[in-house]
């Protein structure tokens, strides 16, 4: 599990597949910032991980502050399907 930081808006919502780097991973939520006074993207802040690790997300079985964090742009990011 990891946080992902995505420059621009791609179209994803909660529950969606992504890919990058070769590899994918479900967005179990995403957090919106930059809206009114920010960037001028958007910002989407995504808890990503594999399938495999909802469950621990949705029991809060880890660490908000010891995640991984990785800044993309929207235009690196595949969307293998938009939403849930």
């Amino acid at each position: 599990m990891q946080k992902l930081i995505i420059r621009g808006d791609p179209g994803i919502r909660k529950g969606a597949v992504i890919e990058h780097d070769g590899e994918e991973f479900v967005c179990f939520g995403i957090n919106r910032n930059g809206d009114w006074h920010g960037p001028d993207r958007p910002q989407l802040w995504c808890t990503v991980g594999k399938p495999d690790e909802e469950e621990d997300y949705e029991t809060r079985n880890y660490i908000p502050n010891f995640l991984d964090v990785e800044a993309v742009d929207a235009e690196a990011i595949t969307v293998v399907k938009a939403k849930a």
